[in-house]
């Protein structure tokens, strides 16, 4: 299944109510939105036609999330009728907006897919959908630090690692789309201070020069789930259920268990 597809689907089947997207370049994933969405791109170049409430942003991702209000215009305070559209009532009155699905798709390097794994969730919940692009590299070629192929995800594979190794309170699922295998991750604790705290030993560690030593693991895609079982998965309707009513993330315990089923 192509990655597009795949993005087609999950909004289809996790049915967010506002969308993220870093990385925007052509607008081809930006158009899969119907939901009010932030899409952020220092050098976007949208020639496909969009359906949802937009607001494009051309910066780094970094300087955006540096911003004092950074969603804003996902801020439902600003227009009630929109919450109630939305069929979310708890939020008519505003508050600090919750990412329910996000999709990064930036800078093809390390630290800077990291950062923005980082930033994302701390405007997440648990029950949000955090999704990483272009993370199962098909040869050591696309995955230089240093482009030189046509196709190129980059060293950006090494997130879903580091994320298994400090953070086992989340759960990351790699999925088998084309072309170049996307990650999702699930139970954000925007409250998370771990790769904060570590940043810079985890840079000293994972950051090499090329060729990288990319796992037989990874290249053979030996992990990847299908995205046809994920999207049956029956893990889905409890999360989006959770989402609505604001559970605790105690209700992560049974969701939890079930993506690991699959995973």
């Amino acid at each position: 299944m192509h990655r597009h597809d795949f993005l087609r689907k999950l909004h289809h089947v996790y049915k967010p109510r506002n969308y993220l997207e870093i990385g925007v370049n052509d607008g081809r994933s930006l158009a899969l939105s119907r939901v009010p969405t932030v899409a952020v791109d220092p050098a976007f170049k949208v020639v496909t036609s969009l359906s949802c409430d937009v607001h494009l942003v051309k910066a780094t991702s970094d300087d955006f999330f540096a911003r004092k209000d950074p969603l804003l215009h996902l801020r439902t305070g600003r227009n009630p009728f929109r919450a109630l559209a939305r069929r979310d009532p708890l939020h008519l009155l505003g508050g600090d907006p919750k990412l329910e699905l996000s999709f990064i798709d930036g800078m093809h390097i390390f630290e800077y897919a990291l950062r923005d794994f980082m930033n994302v969730e701390r405007h997440s919940h648990w029950s949000s959908v955090i999704v990483l692009d272009d993370m199962l590299p098909r040869n050591i070629d696309e995955a230089a630090r240093d482009r030189h192929t046509d196709a190129w995800t980059g060293d950006v594979y090494k997130v879903a690692t580091v994320l298994r190794r400090f953070r086992p309170d989340l759960v990351v699922v790699e999925v088998d789309t084309a072309p170049t295998g996307q990650v999702l991750i699930f139970g954000a604790d925007p409250e998370s201070t771990v790769l904060k705290s570590k940043y810079d030993s985890i840079l000293e560690e994972y950051v090499v020069s090329d060729p990288q030593d990319v796992p037989a693991e990874i290249l053979s895609r030996k992990t990847a789930v299908s995205p046809d079982s994920l999207l049956r998965a029956d893990f889905w309707p409890g999360l989006i259920r959770a989402r609505n009513l604001r559970r605790s993330r105690s209700a992560f315990t049974d969701v939890r268990r079930k993506i690991e089923a699959i995973s």
